[in-house]
């Protein structure tokens, strides 16, 4: 439901308050929506773009004006974690999702840590693969290189939703030569191969693994990348790794267990968890305002945020990718979902 709520105000000294241009339904939003994950009253959203409209006394690197992007998780990037690349581990981090930014306004938490500015106001046609940024083409960036996507990897690609779908596109940035994505649905299929997938395949679980090996001469992948979060999907992604081959894993986990034999027969490498998407911002934007990549064709369907239920039941129904939320005009009621 959508409701109405008081606007956000500054209340650590590092805090900024953006006014949202756009945000979206996500994927892991889905779980808590089907009652897999309970919820009361939670406030939703943790994908962000906007223009910064309040700054804290202590922040120091965006200034009010800016058109902003934010990682859904809030990190210091100084911590020692946040150095080392993994700022979705900061020591001080804050998840976006228990702030909520499907809204038309937003406070960030560790503004300096977690924003980056673009060079100035974006075009308008640029805005959908910004936000992607906050997120999805963030997470499956982290996915490919925790799975060593690169020249001279077959990869593979476990999942079609938005992650997975921007897994492909980060693989043939990385210079990948073959990806093959694992789908059944036609428009998915096909936006696969828009980002660079050589190869489809339909089958799941043990039968898609079988497909795999038989266009790896028996071997399979070397780069396997996880972006569903359940026990078949694991397993497919382990299954369908060559020994010594890397699983990137993020898709959110539930119900996820594996076996210690399993581990230590298949020789396979596993990594991945919460993308530390902040360390990546910099590099994409640019691509992005370059016009060099274009993950905002993920967004298959757009909706004013007071229809984000709607948005919602079209994911859920799979009749939609991926769900862009536009704010409420100005002269309206301001409101954010739950």
């Amino acid at each position: 439901m959508v409701e109405t709520r008081d606007d956000p105000t500054i209340v650590e000294p590092t805090d900024a308050i953006i006014r949202v241009t756009a945000t979206c339904i996500c994927g892991s939003d889905l779980w808590p929506y089907r009652g897999v994950t309970d919820v009361d009253h939670q406030v939703m959203g943790h994908e962000y773009v906007g223009v910064v409209e309040e700054i804290g006394a202590q922040v120091a690197t965006v200034k009010v004006g800016d058109f902003v992007v934010g990682s859904f998780w809030a990190s210091d990037n100084t911590c020692e974690i946040c150095r080392a690349g993994y700022q979705s581990h900061c020591v001080h981090r804050t998840l976006m999702g228990l702030i909520g930014t499907q809204s038309d306004r937003a406070r960030i938490p560790l503004a300096d840590g977690t924003l980056v500015a673009t060079p100035r106001q974006p075009d308008a046609d640029l805005v959908p693969s910004l936000l992607a940024a906050s997120d999805v083409l963030g997470t499956g960036w982290f996915a490919a290189l925790a799975a060593q996507a690169g020249p001279g990897k077959t990869v593979a690609v476990v999942g079609d939703g938005a992650v997975g779908l921007l897994a492909v596109l980060a693989a043939k940035q990385l210079g990948a030569p073959r990806i093959i994505a694992f789908s059944r649905h036609p428009d998915r299929q096909r936006l696969a191969r828009d980002f660079g997938a050589t190869d489809i395949i339909e089958e799941r679980g043990d039968d898609g693994v079988v497909k795999v090996q038989e266009l790896t001469s028996g071997l399979g992948a070397h780069s396997v990348v996880e972006a569903v979060g359940t026990q078949e999907s694991m397993m497919q992604a382990i299954h369908a790794t060559r020994p010594g081959g890397h699983v990137g894993f993020v898709g959110v986990a539930h119900g996820v267990s594996i076996p210690g034999e399993l581990l230590f027969r298949s020789g396979v490498h596993l990594h991945g968890g919460p993308a530390p998407v902040r360390q990546f911002l910099p590099e994409l934007l640019q691509l992005i305002w370059d016009r060099t990549i274009h993950p905002g064709k993920v967004f298959d369907l757009t909706l004013p945020i007071g229809q984000a239920a709607e948005g919602y039941r079209a994911m859920d129904e799979r009749r939609a990718i991926k769900v862009l939320l536009t704010p409420t005009d100005v002269n309206e009621t301001r409101g954010s979902s739950r």
